[in-house]
């Protein structure tokens, strides 16, 4: 897709992290942004050291993302850019040890957080008939399973990038919708002496800000990711090459869904 050049942005988990350093990138270029994000004097600090406005949310609450959402159009008139990036570190431990109330509490943030978000945002953005964009935080996390013994957390980041690439078929063309796959970031989502070998936000959003200005589908940063990706694909295409039937040959039936729904459409049209 072609550039865009968005007047106006919001952001949640704006407060830190890799949400606050691409508040700040987008409003080096001129941007309006509104960061959201728990109520707070975190909240109240970050958007008044960066010139943002502050909004607090409970990504848990549908009612406190109806009041962003009005708020924001509200104030801006429309929103051109809608980061759904809040987020939390998930349960750590053997999956069969983990608690599942506290893996269902996790859901509730980090997955039904970013639905909430879609929900509320995505009806109004087509409304407005103007190029925009929306952009889900998934993580290297929704790939492969790059750390070890946090099944909630890896589960939930794989489902935001599956909703993410449903999303992309329900939106009109000038609402586009991508998924951002932050690799190793010094965030406050994980121990500090963890993380702050990754890498500085303020960089990471500065490789990351222009690929959400391309509307890029996928909106990536570390390469080294790719080896743990190739390695699932490996698996996976070793897998249909020596066990799945061979519905693409000549005279087989055709059991490719996508074809089938495709061939559907075109009957009723």
């Amino acid at each position: 897709m072609s550039d865009f050049a968005p007047q106006t942005a919001v952001i949640t988990g704006g407060a830190s992290g890799i949400g606050l350093a691409t508040a700040k990138a987008l409003i080096g270029r001129g941007v309006r942004v509104t960061i959201a994000d728990l109520p707070g004097e975190k909240l109240d600090i970050a958007a008044r050291d960066i010139g943002a406005l502050a909004h607090p949310l409970d990504v848990r609450e549908e009612t406190q993302w109806e009041a962003l959402a009005q708020a924001a159009f509200d104030q801006f008139g429309s929103v051109d850019l809608f980061f759904n990036n809040a987020g939390v570190g998930g349960p750590s431990g053997k999956l069969w040890e983990v608690d599942p109330a506290d893996a269902r509490a996790h859901f509730d943030v980090n997955f039904w957080g970013m639905w909430n978000g879609i929900r509320a945002f995505a009806p109004l953005m087509i409304a407005q008939d103007t190029p925009s964009a929306i952009y889900n935080t998934a993580s290297e996390n929704s790939l492969f399973c790059a750390v070890p013994r946090t099944a909630a957390y890896i589960a939930a980041k794989h489902g935001v990038l599956g909703i993410t690439e449903s999303l992309r078929e329900d939106l009109p063309e000038h609402v586009h919708a991508g998924t951002v796959i932050p690799g190793w970031v010094y965030t406050d989502i994980g121990e500090a002496r963890f993380m702050q070998h990754g890498m500085a936000a303020d960089d990471y959003a500065a490789i990351i800000v222009p690929q959400m200005l391309a509307r890029e589908r996928f909106v990536v940063s570390h390469k080294s990711n790719l080896a743990q990706i190739d390695e699932r694909m490996h698996a996976l295409r070793s897998a249909y090459s020596a066990n799945a039937f061979d519905d693409t040959a000549d005279g087989a039936p055709d059991y490719d869904v996508r074809n089938f729904i495709a061939r559907m459409r075109t009957r009723r049209g």
